[in-house]
Order: C-alpha cells, then structure tokens, then sequence
C-alpha cells in the first residue's frame, strides 16, 4: 500500500513538474501569464466591488450564507484567505492556458512531441544567429542539417553554373536555370525530412522514361512554369517542406563556368567550359571564371550576406561550387562589408580531378587569389585521419607554415564515410566558435599557418 501511494505522489509531483516548464526561460510564455494575471485580477476587483455593494444593501435572504461560504469568512486571518484565493486562483488559470494552448497546437504537432518541447525548441532556433552558407554539393547539405539544429535564420547560397546530370538536363532542354543543388538544400533545411521530403529527393530508373530526374527537381521545373520566375517555384518548393530558413541562387543569369586546365600527359593548357567537364579533364585547374563574365546577383542573396551574423564558406567542390559562387560580382564585395563573423569550412579530402594534392592552405590561397581579398576570420579544419578513403583521394591536412589566419583544427569525419564531413560535429564546432566569438583557440589547437 506504501509503494502504491509513494507512486501516486511520484507522478502527482512529476505532472506538477512539467506544467511549471512552461515557466522556463526563452519559451515567451511568462509575459502572457501575467498580462491574463493583470487582467484577471482587474476584472476580479471589479466583481469584488459589485459582491460588496450587493453584500452590504441587499435584504437578507438565502443567498447570504453561500456568499459567505465563497468568501471564507469562516477564516478570520485576511491574509491567509487572500494566500488560498490567490493560489487556486492562479493554478487555474495555469491549467487553463496550458489545455488551450494544447488544443490549438494539436494539428500542428508531431507524434512523440510534447507542447512544451516544441514551443521551447521553435523560439531557441528562432532567436539562433543569422546565418548565411556559401558552398555546394553533399558538403553544403551536411552543414545545413547540423546548422538547423541551433538556428531557423539560415540562407543557403548556391551555384547555378550546375550543367551535369538531371540539372544539366533540364536546363538544356527546358530552359531554367538547374534545380539541382537548390533542391537538396531545400531538402536539408526541411523541417520534416520524413516522408515528404523523401518523396521530394526521389530519382527515378532511367528506364521508367523519365532520363533519371529527381521528383523535387520536376516539381521546381513545373512550379517555375506555373509561376512564372525561378525564384517563385524555390520559395512555393520552401514552403511544401516547410523549409527553416531560405535557399538563393546566387544570380539568376544564365551563366556557365569555365577552367583553365593544364593537362599533364600532354604537356598543353586549355579552356573547358562546364561544371561537369572541369574534373573530367584530370588536370591542374589554374582558374576560372564565369561566363557572361559579370552575371547581376540576386540582390536577396547580397542583402542576407550584409545582414549576417556567422557566414560560411564552403565545404564543397572548390572550384565548382564554392568559387563559382564568389565570382559573381559584388557578393566579394558583400561579404566583405558585412560586420559577420566569417568561417572557411576546409574540405576533409581531396577532390579527384580538382583539387588533387591540396593543403588546407592551398584550398585558401585559392579562394583568395580568385576573390581578390581576404575573406575569412577563421578557416575550421579536420585533424582526424584514421579512416578509410576511396582511392584516388588523399586527406586535406595542415601545413603549419606562417600565418595571418587562426585555424581550429578538430575532429569533423563522419565515421561511417570519413572522407566527408559529420554534420553535428561540424555545427557544434561552429556554434561553439561563434558563441565565444573568438572560440576555444589555445596555442595548442590554433595553428597560425596561412
């Protein structure tokens, strides 16, 4: 019988415990407690006036001793009656916010998910940094997923120089610019990446007639035809995936990227044009540049970088992904204007055919010799290497020559594909880094090397 009463009091202090969470800080529920606090004691004043009035001149009847039941005269300590009012007063308007706010946000909730939980994760990711990425590829993506864990104000800005594959494709034979990279960062920066936006990444079989299109980028082909702009159909694709956050092309020009290649078996330098091209050439890539040379950037794009909190650059295919972004004119200009805390993300390996025997330091000369400036607060580095990789690629190391950059190095492999990057740890590193401004960087971890 003890056992079974110590339980009831368990759950009775359990059940106590969880409605005071609304109570926490950062949930913004407090305020409107006490504004219907305020109102309530207002209007219970003025009940108060009235019962008096009515107490003190209407003839005795009935109803005087349930009014005196109500009011507790029985109790002579004023104080002590004002104490019990005053809690069974309270507890019942705390009982009654909590059940509306359960009613009206039951449509919206998951399975599993508790009221409280939700709103407290919604207005800490809402208050998160603003947060802009530039970069490409499964690289980006990764990013995004950890990233929306700590942040709703995110803009992802993507190439659209994409000529390969199912993108390729439909830019050739449709017209538009390639859906591709902006379709899985959508994909990323869903809310839900369940059911939905499984369907949205679907591929079919290239013998179902459909050439090996994704569902998401038919959908944005169709949605661009619908309503009228590329733009549109991305913001209609956000919504359908109740995207956290926004994904910009970073010109709506039609542009494509070329390279010069220096071949080694023939001793020759050429111009490839074509994203997909450049690493087929197995060459040295000197440099590239776009094509219309000075392609207009969107100008939200411009306008998330100047209203930057945390900017990302990479990880992602070098050439590309990442400097085919900041050879668009002003986003350079842009990125450095903003008061933001600015982060190079190294790559973890090397990319065949584009980066072949590269250093940390070599992916950020790179960057700055086709930008002009120096961009970049922090370059985040990996200094794991005890995993597997493909063949053909080589790990991204540090070399540890002078310096005017601060670079943090720690562990980002994914560990079931370590030559790419794990998506918590890489977030977490950034987070951490910014939330200390100048971040954990003893003489130990920073290495002054660029």
């Amino acid at each position: 019988m003890e056992s079974k009463r110590t339980s009831k009091i368990r759950r009775l202090l359990q059940s106590v415990i969880l409605k005071l969470r609304w109570l926490v800080p950062g949930i913004g529920v407090k305020r409107w407690v006490l504004v219907i606090l305020v109102g309530t004691t207002i209007l219970g004043l003025g009940l108060t006036v009235f019962l008096l009035g009515a107490y003190r001149t209407v003839p005795e009847g009935w109803w005087i001793p349930f009014i005196k039941v109500i009011a507790l005269q029985s109790i002579t300590n004023r104080i002590l009656r004002a104490l019990i009012f005053g809690v069974v007063g309270v507890a019942l308007i705390v009982v009654g916010i909590i059940g509306l706010n359960r009613a009206l946000l039951r449509p919206f909730m998951r399975p599993g998910k508790d009221v409280i939980g939700t709103v407290a994760e919604y207005r800490r990711r809402d208050k998160g940094p603003r947060i802009v990425v530039i970069g490409g590829g499964t690289g980006l993506t990764s990013l995004l997923r950890g990233l929306k864990a700590y942040s709703r104000n995110i803009t992802a800005i993507v190439t659209v120089a994409d000529d390969g594959g199912s993108s390729g494709e439909i830019r050739k034979n449709v017209g538009i610019l390639p859906p591709g990279d902006l379709r899985n960062c959508l994909a990323a920066l869903s809310d839900d990446e369940e059911l939905i936006t499984q369907i949205f990444q679907y591929r079919f079989a290239e013998s179902a007639g459909l050439g090996g299109h994704s569902l998401g980028n038919l959908l944005i082909t169709a949605l661009t035809e619908i309503t009228g702009s590329f733009e549109s159909a991305i913001a209609e694709s956000a919504r359908v995936l109740s995207v956290q956050g926004n994904v910009f092309p970073s010109t709506l020009k039609n542009i494509n990227l070329v390279a010069e290649v220096e071949l080694p078996e023939r001793k020759v330098t050429i111009n490839v044009k074509g994203e997909s091209e450049i690493s087929k050439m197995g060459g040295k890539v000197h440099h590239v540049w776009l094509d219309p040379a000075n392609p207009t950037p969107f100008p939200p794009t411009l306008q998330a970088i100047l209203n930057a909190d945390l900017i990302l650059v990479g990880p992602g295919s070098l050439y590309t992904s990442i400097i085919a972004n900041l050879l668009v004119p002003d986003l350079v200009d842009a990125i450095k204007a903003s008061r933001a805390y600015k982060f190079y993300v190294c790559n973890i390996a090397t990319q065949k055919g584009e980066t072949d025997g590269y250093s940390c330091e070599d992916h950020v000369r790179t960057i700055e010799r086709h930008a002009g400036a120096r961009l970049f607060d922090v370059v985040l580095a990996n200094n794991r290497f005890d995993g597997s990789i493909p063949g053909g690629v080589e790990w991204v190391k540090v070399e540890k020559k002078d310096a005017h950059y601060q670079i943090y190095e720690t562990d980002l492999v994914d560990k079931e594909n370590p030559w790419r990057h794990s998506s918590t740890k890489v977030a977490k590193a950034i987070i951490d880094l910014y939330l200390e401004r100048t971040g954990p960087l003893s003489s130990r971890d920073v290495n002054s090397t660029i």
